[in-house]
């Protein structure tokens, strides 16, 4: 039963239009992907190096593999001898995406770019820490599937807030939760 044309009796049904709301749920859900990602993140690797040092461990068979290695590079160890370089990119993405969700007011937004920012935490946190030296440091990479690179928990928030971020693009939604008109 509605109580008027399009609207409900339902008061859980109701549509909170408050930007103010919007935007605080939008930064919680934000910070909350963002420390499960890097917690994730950083647990499983700590995994890693405590029962892979040994060997790896099939998990299905060929198919999929726990294989501990070390990658001074970016994705499919391209520029293992720019390890600063990379170092330095991911601290720019890292204020980029703080800098960006000053403005999220979208569920969809906030998902994505909490995603972005636990995974370039995450493999940052190794490029920071981890031997040879600080700033100079491999990511710790462990998860293998045939003909395909190894990676990590980070890489899958990577690369999950990166197909959010093209969805949301199609959608046409912004930062903010306003929509493309579509007139231009």
């Amino acid at each position: 039963m509605q109580a008027a044309r399009g609207a409900s009796l339902n008061p859980s049904d109701q549509v909170d239009h408050d930007p103010a709301r919007r935007r605080l749920d939008a930064r919680l859900i934000f910070a909350g992907m963002a420390a499960l990602a890097y917690a994730a993140d950083l647990a499983s690797k700590q995994w890693a190096l405590a029962s892979l040092a040994d060997g790896d461990v099939e998990v299905f068979g060929d198919w999929f593999t726990l294989h501990l290695t070390f990658n001074p590079g970016a994705a499919f160890s391209t520029g293992t001898g720019f390890t600063i370089v990379f170092t330095c990119l991911a601290m720019v993405a890292v204020v980029v995406v703080l800098w960006l969700s000053r403005r999220l007011a979208s569920t969809g937004w906030a998902l994505a770019l909490g995603f972005l920012l636990g995974g370039v935490g995450g493999n940052l946190t190794d490029r920071i820490v981890r031997e040879p030296e600080p700033f100079h440091g491999h990511v710790v990479d462990f998860l293998m599937l045939p003909n395909w690179p190894v990676f990590n928990v980070a890489d899958i928030c990577i690369n999950v807030a990166a197909g959010l971020i093209i969805l949301q693009t199609f959608r046409g939604v912004a930062l903010d939760g306003s929509r493309d008109s579509g007139d231009g």
